[in-house]
């Protein structure tokens, strides 16, 4: 190659946005934060939203920065959380603003589906978990409670292909998002478009399935006046659902039966396989196959991560006491183990007002200890969730039939060292982390397969290893058992 490439991440998570730098000079990724901003769901009147028109205005911050700086960027992929979406007119105009996926509308809406079409045969069908706010729910409210929209509707977007149509005028679902809707062909990686049919849904939104490493077209030129690009940026589609980039960043060792475990906002516990597998064993245990970089399937369970620890530190804001995670961290370290224990998947820990009083009254229902501080708090939401991870992995390894040995952990949740061994200690598997910026990287990888530059995902790698320390952390000799 000649001269480095630059890359620009847009990587949006429930609780943060980013946009990230990557330098590849043919050998290694080099990254550079360009842009950091918060992200939240606004509550209005009973309903949480996404502010889509916020996000858009950050990423084009992003780029007038990167443009003020003097950095020609020759690529840019975006991708975000799963499930949610937007819906354009037939002029191509946002109908509303997207909903968040706690919002309360689908509480009662999966029955309400089943009546319908039964769970076996929708799982059968797209082999991926229930959810209450997976989209093909979503939608199912729409119909019931707000109908104009989807009289109105043309066109469905998740989140990230929303974003890309702002910036490109395209309009096009990348498939490892659209896999997360639940009406998607698992087996056919096509639209299950009699699904939505038979609910009643006019399936003619759904758009066609755009593979990760398409190029998806130029900036427009209004766009690109506006943020002061010098030239035409390419935007790449990615794996545009932020678990499909952070797995194709993990350096996963090929012919080893390791797990991926990215921890964030969600923890997403599974494998990387070549086919899906769904089983009444599967269905039973609610494993997902969702759609992976390179025709993968990411075989995993979605469990609610670091949301509870993020929505405690929300309220102790509140009251406060603005301590960081670090701070949270070092208490955490100096507090009584195993004082408490929640199942992180509890449908009361989904969005509760107040999560500190939440897992208080849960204390005081099941007669354990109540935390009395931040630290006995922090370490009780990681101890509960490394349960809650050897759990699902005695599940993981009966349904692939693999023994797992190794625990591959990224994201922002490896920076809370303590969760790590904790995670090793409890699981009783070796933990291997980094990087923390797995799906940024994972976002890079597909933008240089996209371009030429890499062949495939081993070779993306084999850059992560040699761009990134990996840190071990080795289960403690004796195990603890509940």
């Amino acid at each position: 190659m000649g001269a480095a490439l630059r890359l620009l991440a847009v990587d949006l998570g429930a609780s943060g946005g980013r946009a990230i730098l990557g330098t590849f000079d043919g050998e290694k990724l080099v990254l550079q934060p360009l842009h950091k901003f918060a992200n939240g769901p606004q509550r209005v009147r009973g309903h949480m939203y996404w502010d889509i028109l916020r996000l858009w205005a950050e990423i084009k911050v992003s780029l007038q920065k990167a443009a003020r700086a003097g950095i020609e960027l020759d690529a840019l992929g975006i991708d975000t959380w799963g499930v949610d979406y937007g819906l354009l007119d037939k002029n191509g105009q946002l109908l509303s603003n997207p909903y968040h996926y706690r919002d309360k509308r689908t509480d009662d809406v999966m029955p309400k589906v089943w009546e319908q079409v039964t769970r076996e045969e929708i799982y059968r069908l797209t082999g991926i978990q229930f959810m209450q706010f997976n989209t093909l729910f979503q939608l199912y409210a729409d119909l019931q409670y707000r109908p104009w929209t989807l009289e109105q509707a043309e066109t469905l977007l998740f989140i990230p292909d929303l974003l890309n149509y702002f910036l490109t005028g395209q309009k096009a679902n990348e498939k490892t998002i659209a896999s997360t809707s639940q009406v998607l062909n698992a087996t056919s990686g096509t639209w299950a478009r009699d699904l939505l049919q038979r609910l009643g849904i006019n399936d003619t939104i759904l758009q066609d399935i755009a593979e990760p490493g398409q190029a998806l077209g130029t900036v427009l030129p209004e766009v690109a006046e506006e943020c002061g690009l010098k030239r035409d940026l390419m935007v790449m589609v990615v794996g545009s659902h932020d678990t499909a980039s952070a797995v194709a960043a993990t350096p996963l060792e090929a012919g080893k039966t390791a797990a991926f475990l990215s921890s964030g906002t969600w923890s997403l516990l599974g494998m990387e396989i070549a086919d899906p597998i769904i089983t009444p064993d599967s269905l039973a245990a609610n494993f997902t196959n969702e759609a992976g970089v390179q025709d993968t399937i990411r075989f995993l369970k979605n469990i609610s991560g670091l949301w509870l620890l993020q929505e405690c530190r929300r309220i102790w804001q509140l009251e406060g006491q603005d301590l960081s995670y670090d701070e949270i961290a070092t208490q955490a370290k100096q507090a009584r183990s195993f004082l408490f224990r929640v199942d992180p998947d509890d449908p009361r820990f989904l969005g509760p007002t107040n999560m500190v009083e939440e897992i208080e009254a849960f204390c005081r229902e099941t007669g354990q200890p109540i935390p009395t501080g931040p630290g006995e708090m922090a370490r009780g939401i990681y101890e509960s969730l490394a349960f809650s991870y050897r759990e699902n992995l005695a599940v993981l390894e009966r349904l692939t039939g693999q023994s797992i040995d190794t625990i591959n952990m990224v994201g922002g949740g490896i920076q809370a060292e303590l969760l790590c061994q904790i995670t090793a200690d409890i699981t009783g598997r070796r933990v291997v982390t980094g990087p923390v910026e797995a799906t940024a990287m994972g976002n890079m990888l597909v933008q240089l397969i996209g371009l030429g530059e890499l062949d495939n995902l081993e070779q993306g790698r084999e850059l992560i290893r040699r761009s990134v320390s990996i840190r071990e952390y080795l289960p403690a000799a004796k195990q603890l058992d509940s």
